[in-house]
């Protein structure tokens, strides 16, 4: 299962919404399409640093990492790969 995959599920399984995993798409907002609130952001933080072990530190916590879908996903990704590099 790829990064995104993963994310629609953490937002389907975990967060609940209502939003099917074959509707979603990159460019959808977190909190308009989603329901998200500030809870739910952080849920989500917190969640998608479990299933990845990533840390996401409080620079990346913004919303130009967590307005869209496409957003957290570029972010996970990012992490993941900066993981390799170090580790």
């Amino acid at each position: 299962m790829n990064v995104l995959q993963m994310i629609k599920g953490i937002l389907g399984t975990d967060l609940l919404v209502d939003v099917p995993p074959d509707r979603m798409r990159l460019d959808d907002s977190l909190r308009d399409v989603y329901g998200l609130d500030s809870l739910g952001y952080s849920e989500l933080r917190v969640r998608c640093e479990q299933v990845f072990g990533i840390t996401v530190d409080d620079d990346h916590f913004s919303p130009e990492h967590f307005s869209t879908l496409g957003g957290v996903q570029e972010l996970v990704e990012r992490l993941l790969k900066d993981k390799e590099t170090v580790g």
